[in-house]
């Protein structure tokens, strides 16, 4: 039998559960599709990174209890910290990663890491058929880009009391939806919630690929290259944010709530 080291991490948070809980696997070989989408499963939280050390870096993958994802920020943001909390990488490297969607890299700011993510700016677009019915709020707009639907509220309020029937927003559309506004308190920039039904996910609890598409959009609206976020869901988390050139740059704390290994026969 051999050991396959698994972390599991608490991103986009400096206290253990809260903000948003991903699994972390090191791999020592390439395992093939199936076998990662059953560990993800077992592990059943939002997502599961699988990491392969590979020349310049790792090759890396995110997967849901259901599918394979093209981009995720708490799942990078774990998988970093587990590189240097472990030893994998020096604490003064930045680590490279090359994923579904191209080359990310992870660096240490302090007690802080950044992630340098791809812009993803929302279109404006016509909502599907009872999508907002179902979420019950009266839109200022609507966006969308190649991950997820953009809906903006009026206020912060609206954001946090949405309850919305998942398994009929999960008949509705395939796609994410992120909801957000202003938000009220002075220190953060605006708020969001993001809920994923059809990827197995009913609500992320925090959401860092998110904030590629809701990045440029407050960007634009309050006239800032910097911000603060808060992923207002129960357990919460906080984001900054710093827009570059076709890049957004996400930073997050993480904790490290258990270590073990998977055991394969």
């Amino acid at each position: 039998m051999t050991g396959i080291p698994i972390f599991q991490v608490d991103a986009f948070t400096r206290q253990a559960f809260g903000g948003n809980p991903a699994a972390v696997c090191i791999l020592h070989q390439p395992m093939n599709d199936q076998w990662m989408q059953n560990v993800a499963g077992e592990m059943n939280l939002s997502e599961t990174a699988f990491l392969l050390k590979e020349q310049g870096g790792f090759n890396l993958r995110w997967f849901t209890p259901k599918v394979e994802v093209d981009l995720c920020g708490h799942a990078t943001l774990a998988s970093a910290h587990v590189l240097w909390e472990q030893e994998y990488v020096a604490a003064e490297d930045t680590v490279h990663f090359q994923t579904l969607s191209g080359r990310l890299s992870a660096a240490r700011k302090g007690d802080w890491i950044e992630l340098d993510f791809p812009l993803e700016p929302p279109e404006e677009a016509q909502a599907p058929a009872r999508m907002i019915e179902v979420l019950g709020v009266q839109p200022k707009f609507v966006g969308r880009n190649r991950f997820a639907f953009l809906v903006e509220v009026e206020t912060e309020e609206e954001v946090r009391s949405l309850k919305p029937d998942f398994r009929l927003l999960e008949k509705i559309t395939d796609q994410c939806v992120m909801v957000t506004a202003p938000a009220e308190s002075a220190e953060y920039d605006f708020v969001s919630r993001f809920f994923a039904p059809a990827g197995g996910i009913d609500e992320d609890p925090v959401t860092g690929s998110a904030h590629c598409c809701l990045g440029p959009f407050w960007a634009a609206k309050l006239g800032k290259k910097e911000m603060v976020a808060f992923q207002a869901s129960a357990r919460g988390g906080v984001v900054r944010l710093r827009l570059g050139e076709q890049r957004v740059f996400l930073s997050g704390q993480a904790v490290t709530v258990l270590r073990g290994e998977l055991i394969v026969n």
